[in-house]
């Protein structure tokens, strides 16, 4: 008999098989649990305890994505009372310094902001003291600066220039690292601030925002304070 013919196969051969038939292994659960299974660590282990720890490993990272999840869902459920408390709150105020007031103390609480401000270009009676709001006339230059936004009536999120930052909050700017800000189409912006550089970012859900920003210019409307 040749030397060919009695030659065992090379471990390419027998990997090449394996991959061919990948049901091998269960017809011989024997030779399954005998194989060792090199480890990143430089150690080995059983092919069963391996495939083991791998399933235990996709099991903890299926859960962590379910946690994830479940946490993202509890927090858009509680936004989304939140939303609708304010709303109907919104519905209920008398006079637009108390629908500005709502909103502020709504946004303060439910998106953990350091500073709330509003900036409109006309004033509003009963608010002459109020330190989150101030006013600028339709023919100020800083208003250039969001002329795209207003435009848009989408909310943004991030980081923006010390002069925009200086625009929205004034003598607070310095302390904020990022921000929120809302059109509020015809009338201004509101914004909310964080010392957190990470706190609003660019790619972040705003779909309650949004909400937030035409419940109020729809409140607002009632009483008559659109700009021109």
């Amino acid at each position: 008999m040749s030397e060919s013919a009695t030659s065992a196969p090379s471990a390419l051969e027998v990997a090449s098989y394996l991959r061919r038939h990948p049901r091998f292994l269960s017809q011989f659960p024997d030779l399954a649990l005998s194989l060792n299974v090199p480890r990143d660590e430089g150690s080995a282990t059983s092919l069963a305890s391996y495939q083991l720890e791998v399933l235990r490993d996709k099991n903890r990272e299926l859960n962590r994505r379910l946690q994830e999840l479940f946490a993202h869902a509890q927090e858009n459920e509680r936004l989304a009372v939140r939303t609708h408390q304010l709303t109907l709150g919104l519905m209920r105020a008398d006079s637009a310094a108390d629908t500005l007031r709502r909103m502020t103390a709504s946004l303060s609480e439910d998106f953990a902001g350091d500073r709330v401000s509003i900036v409109l270009r006309q004033p509003v009676a009963g608010l002459e003291h109020a330190e989150w709001l101030s006013i600028r006339g339709a023919d100020d230059a800083g208003w250039e600066d969001f002329a795209d936004l207003l435009a848009s009536a989408e909310p943004t999120c991030g980081r923006v220039q010390s002069d925009r930052l200086a625009f929205l909050f004034q003598a607070h700017a310095a302390t904020l690292q990022s921000v929120a800000i809302l059109p509020l189409v015809d009338r201004g912006l509101l914004a909310v601030g964080s010392c957190d550089g990470n706190r609003f970012f660019p790619g972040m859900g705003t779909l309650f925002l949004r909400m937030m920003a035409e419940a109020l210019g729809v409140a607002l409307a009632r009483f008559d304070v659109a700009t021109d």
